[in-house]
């Protein structure tokens, strides 16, 4: 005759990091199960690097071969579709009650928001290296070195998760998830006003202000040089980190914060 051991047994927790890979493996599983979604976000920027480049590169003068310089703004385009796709998810998650139970949960907080994190990052650098993978087909001239091509990367991941985090901070306060996509609609349009797809110096005056001071214009600036293998300023490449940098470590505060704070 056997006993039934009634003792409770109280099992140690997990830690932070297995926590955040299983939230992490989530999103990653959810990106590779919405398909369409996935294919728009990897899709929709060859098809508007193929537009800038056969149906405008003939009427714009960059002072280069218009593919050299569109290139650089295109993969910069490309973190701000990947944006707010994550915007959207994370509303999605916080409308439907999900983000509430992981708040009940004894679970790091921030690992909830680092699982959307990583899976835009993911997606990103599919459709990165898909842009870049079709502009050289098209003509796109890099001669980057070796070092050159590891601090183009460094510069796209650090723009893309900052990029990122942004739009985790519009999913989390927004009312709902076309609420989400509406704001993080307008990122798209930051890329536009910069030197991304034109020259700051052929803009009108008041554009060509905004332009200047716009945080994509130094990193656009940056990634080009990097990835022609031109001279790079040392001002411009500072100026592209701090922004770069500066969004990241705010928005990654105040994703936190308004986290613990959503009811």
């Amino acid at each position: 005759m056997t006993t039934l051991d009634l003792t409770p047994r109280i099992e140690a927790p997990r830690g932070g990091v297995s926590d955040t890979l299983a939230l992490v493996g989530r999103c990653l599983r959810r990106s590779t199960r919405q398909l369409d979604t996935l294919l728009l976000a990897v899709m929709l920027p060859v098809m508007l690097l193929l537009m800038f480049v056969y149906v405008f590169g003939g009427a714009l003068d960059a002072g280069m071969d218009y593919v050299d310089f569109v290139v650089p703004g295109i993969i910069l385009l490309t973190a701000g579709y990947g944006a707010a796709t994550t915007a959207v998810d994370v509303a999605t998650d916080v409308e439907g009650g999900l983000m509430d139970r992981f708040r009940s949960m004894p679970i790091r907080a921030t690992g909830v928001v680092t699982g959307h994190v990583v899976a835009s990052m993911a997606r990103n650098a599919v459709s990165t290296a898909l842009v870049i993978g079709v502009g050289l087909l098209i003509g796109f001239s890099a001669h980057a070195s070796a070092l050159e091509w590891l601090g183009a990367i460094g510069l796209i991941a650090l723009y893309v998760a900052a990029m990122t985090w942004i739009a985790v901070a519009i999913g989390i306060v927004a009312s709902g998830p076309e609420a989400a996509s509406g704001f993080s609609f307008a990122i798209l349009f930051i890329p536009y006003v910069s030197s991304a797809f034109v020259p700051v110096d052929t803009m009108p005056s008041v554009l060509g202000a905004i332009a200047a001071w716009n945080p994509v214009t130094p990193v656009a600036d940056t990634l080009r040089a990097l990835l022609l293998g031109t001279s790079v300023d040392g001002s411009t490449v500072a100026a592209a980190l701090a922004w770069c940098v500066g969004l990241l470590v705010v928005t990654r505060i105040a994703s936190g914060l308004l986290f613990r704070r959503r009811r």
